[in-house]
């Protein structure tokens, strides 16, 4: 794993560290710390982490912060505004409230969080691709989605700092000032957040109450303390959220000496890379994914047809998918198989249906009765059902998988795609020899191919 923000190594005229005295903030601010860890730069995969000092069993609690000293917009010194202009602080993303409490504390001598936030001297050092140049994220992340992902995102960031905080900050002169919260440090403050803030799940009994009634996820918001831990997927910590405080628990037996790992979810390379600003070696990573974009389900089916009846066939079957799926839509396949099955499943019945079957399917509208459960549909487009699948759909699998294994390159066969990052992979000379972005970018490349490369050895013929 990468490292993350760097944190300042001197406080200004304390003789404190800022690790120091964030601590003894923690303390002031009624944050229990076990005497079993600390938190420290030694032994832990990136600039900081927590240890274990002795072991610890499951279900002990590492530490526990009250609400009162998590920093988001209901705590921040301009709640109170925030709150009242909320109408006019909507945007795509939902965080605009949280990010103009971060510009306001950030710059504040007088910031309640001042020694939290100053364990980031600034925010340069956070290796999101979005602060990569577009050249370097086109030739490192070609295929895997990131850049497009990247994109997207620095288009957002952009529109909602000029339509919605530019003009808010406009108004309030005397708290916010544009020569200093910049468009800059506004993307980094969202890289931040991206990196390290948590967000609370939806209360259950609520879901209940109002299935029907989607409600909108609830606003990120820092967790001093927590967000010191490192992730993997195999991890041994994880947050609660109670009434009143954060408790970040012992979900398995620790050692001493071990680091202690919290879980930022089921997260694929990519989305650890893009959202984080690191990986976890591809191999260790069991929730890594591999996308198809449907558009090379539906090339494949293209590929296939031997006559104009057959490619006008396709052309329609493709129309019908395109009113069920979303736009741009893909099938995501993880390690153990399409962890989108019901999609795919749906996408391939369409397409090797025969004019007759695809006529009475748009009549009815749809299937009026599915005799196939998920159960058994899950298990069809699994790792060990792959290769029991009709042929017909194995083929349109096989060269899903091919069109998209071959996109990472650059018009070369899919195999020689495979082979010059395998060859980088078994070379530990050259992999020592690669810079960090190098590294990181290899390790989502690799990752998804593998998976891919996997998945045409499962449907060839």
């Amino acid at each position: 794993m990468a490292a993350r923000a760097k944190r300042a190594k001197v406080e200004d005229g304390s003789g404190l560290s800022p690790l120091q005295s964030f601590l003894q903030w923690c303390d002031g601010v009624g944050l229990e710390l076990s005497s079993k860890v600390c938190v420290s730069k030694e032994g832990t995969v990136a600039e900081y982490g927590m240890l274990a000092k002795d072991d610890i069993e499951e279900g002990e609690v590492l530490f526990t912060i009250p609400r009162s000293a998590l920093l988001h917009q209901g705590t921040t010194k301009v709640s109170t505004l925030l709150e009242k202009e909320q109408s006019s602080l909507q945007s795509s993303s939902g965080w605009v409230p949280l990010l103009l409490a971060l510009l306001y504390e950030y710059t504040s001598s007088q910031s309640h969080w001042k020694a939290y936030l100053s364990l980031w001297t600034d925010f340069k050092t956070l290796d999101h691709p979005m602060f990569w140049s577009k050249e370097e994220r086109g030739s490192l992340l070609k295929g895997t989605g990131v850049p497009e992902a990247v994109d997207r995102d620095l288009a957002n960031i952009q529109r909602e700092y000029t339509d919605v905080v530019l003009p808010f900050m406009t108004r309030h002169p005397d708290l916010w000032n544009p020569g200093t919260h910049t468009l800059d440090l506004y993307t980094q403050l969202v890289a931040f957040v991206m990196a390290y803030s948590f967000q609370e799940p939806q209360d259950e009994e609520d879901d209940d109450e109002d299935e029907e009634e989607e409600k909108p996820p609830n606003p990120p918001m820092m967790v001093p303390m927590a967000d010191m831990l490192n992730h993997v997927s195999n991890h041994n910590a994880n947050l609660e959220f109670t009434q009143d405080s954060l408790k970040m628990v012992c979900v398995r037996p620790i050692h001493e000496g071990q680091e202690v790992f919290n879980t930022y979810g089921q997260m694929a390379n990519w989305q650890l890379l893009h959202m984080y600003g690191f990986t976890e070696p591809c191999s260790s990573n069991s929730n890594d994914t591999a996308d198809i974009p449907a558009a090379k389900l539906y090339e494949a089916a293209a590929r296939g047809a031997q006559s104009d009846l057959d490619r006008q066939l396709v052309e329609e079957q493709c129309e019908v998918l395109c009113q069920i799926m979303e736009e741009k839509a893909a099938f995501v396949f993880g390690k153990q198989g399409c962890l989108t099955d019901t999609e795919l499943h749906t996408a391939l019945k369409v397409l090797c249906m025969s004019k007759e079957e695809l006529s009475e399917f748009k009549d009815n509208e749809g299937w009026e009765e599915d005799d196939e459960d998920d159960e058994k549909i899950s298990l069809a487009l699994s790792n060990e059902g792959l290769s029991e699948l009709k042929a017909s759909w194995k083929r349109l699998i096989y060269e899903a998988a091919r069109l998209t294994l071959r996109s990472y390159g650059d018009g070369e066969d899919e195999e020689k795609v495979m082979d010059v990052d395998r060859a980088l992979m078994e070379d530990k000379a050259a992999l020592a020899g690669l810079s960090c972005r190098q590294w990181k970018a290899l390790q989502v490349r690799y990752g998804q191919k593998s998976i891919l490369h996997g998945l045409m050895e499962l449907t060839k013929s």
